[in-house]
């Protein structure tokens, strides 16, 4: 069953990929579908994702998403700013998922980062 999840995951976010190399715009369920991969990190703030697991190949694609543009970036802010206002996540652990991943966002992920303002 644990396989299977994880190869589930894999193919959602290679499909994500895919469609972030395409050109597709970045849209809320494309972040969330992302975010999704790490749900038991941001949850419980346990276990720390390891880099290339399935949680940081997402937040790299998450990042990847919001390079072309500031506007790219400032889409994946919102949406993610708008995931934590919905769902409340433990908010020390989605804050410290990219430095846990090796990622620089632009942003910090907390509810008072204003999205308006990245470049």
């Amino acid at each position: 069953m644990v396989k299977m999840v994880l190869v589930m995951t894999i193919v959602v976010i290679i499909s994500f990929v895919h469609s972030a190399i395409v050109g597709e715009a970045v849209d809320c369920s494309t972040v969330t579908a992302l975010l999704s991969a790490c749900s038991s990190f941001i949850i419980n703030g346990a276990p720390d994702p390891l880099p290339l697991s399935p949680c940081c190949v997402a937040i790299t694609t998450l990042n990847n998403l919001g390079t072309d543009s500031s506007q790219s970036r400032q889409v994946v802010c919102k949406c993610l700013m708008e995931l934590i206002t919905n769902y409340n996540p433990n908010a020390t652990a989605i804050a410290t998922l990219p430095g846990f991943c090796g990622v620089s966002l632009g942003f910090t992920i907390d509810p008072n980062t204003d999205c308006e303002y990245i470049s």
